[in-house]
């Protein structure tokens, strides 16, 4: 399989550092509003997990990038387990003790893990009814930030739904976690996470793995914190995106 180029000629557009027009549409799978974007032909699927901001702009176009950039299409979900009530972006980084006690609320709530992971298979599920073929050949995750921790706990030892997955500036980063992991995982951290939990975690992947650290970058990058205005900033947002699609067009 030829590397994911993102060249603008293959089909992958310049960034769209304000007012994005999302190339996808909205359904109702499994109950929830999801974001499904990429050819109705393609053969192979990623579940995307949202950063707790939610449907922003920038996530919106991450989705897109992945779906129709390289070689291989993708058609990509983006569900809405927050159910039209994600986390205001205006409480992180939390600047006061009310940020910090609505955040602790959201991530105890709405983003609890227990909440959420029950939630996947029946979402594959009612997708996989949604492919050219009755069902997707293979599957992969990609979680933000939050969705991170979903996205790992998610291809954990009894995972039978994913074939790869992967971390964009992990919350919550567990080398803990890494141990569990069963199928080929990629992680791409930002300067704000700890590089010692970092370190540890890739320690523990016993799975082919990407593991990097992107120096420049803040938490929440290639997602809704995501400042696309900033030439530096979109660099990378692009060089992540490509990165991913390199490792799941190699593993998935």
């Amino acid at each position: 399989m030829s590397q994911a180029t993102l060249t603008h000629e293959q089909g992958s557009p310049p960034v769209v550092s304000k007012g994005y027009k999302a190339k996808g549409a909205y359904q109702t799978i499994n109950g929830l509003n999801t974001y499904v974007t990429g050819p109705e032909s393609a053969k192979k699927a990623i579940l995307v997990i949202f950063d707790i901001f939610g449907f922003f702009d920038q996530t919106l176009q991450g989705a897109d990038i992945l779906a129709t950039s390289s070689e291989q299409k993708y058609r990509v979900f983006m569900p809405d387990f927050f159910e039209g009530k994600p986390a205001d972006i205006s409480w992180y980084p939390p600047t006061t003790e009310e940020h910090k006690q609505k955040l602790g609320d959201f991530f105890n709530t709405q983003a609890a893990p227990p909440k959420i992971l029950p939630q996947i298979p029946g979402v594959v599920e009612e997708a996989n009814k949604l492919a050219s073929g009755g069902k997707f050949d293979s599957w992969s995750i990609l979680g933000y930030c939050w969705g991170g921790k979903i996205a790992t706990l998610t291809v954990g030892s009894d995972n039978n739904l994913f074939k790869a997955g992967a971390q964009a500036h992990p919350a919550m980063v567990d080398p803990n976690d890494a141990k569990a992991i069963r199928v080929p995982f990629a992680t791409l951290a930002s300067q704000d996470e700890p590089q010692a939990d970092v370190d540890a975690f890739k320690a523990n992947l016993q799975v082919p793995n990407h593991v990097e650290t992107f120096p420049t970058q803040i938490h929440g990058w290639m997602a809704a914190r995501a400042n696309l205005e900033d030439p530096e900033v979109v660099k990378e947002y692009e060089r992540g995106y490509k990165t991913l699609l390199d490792f799941f067009q190699k593993h998935a």
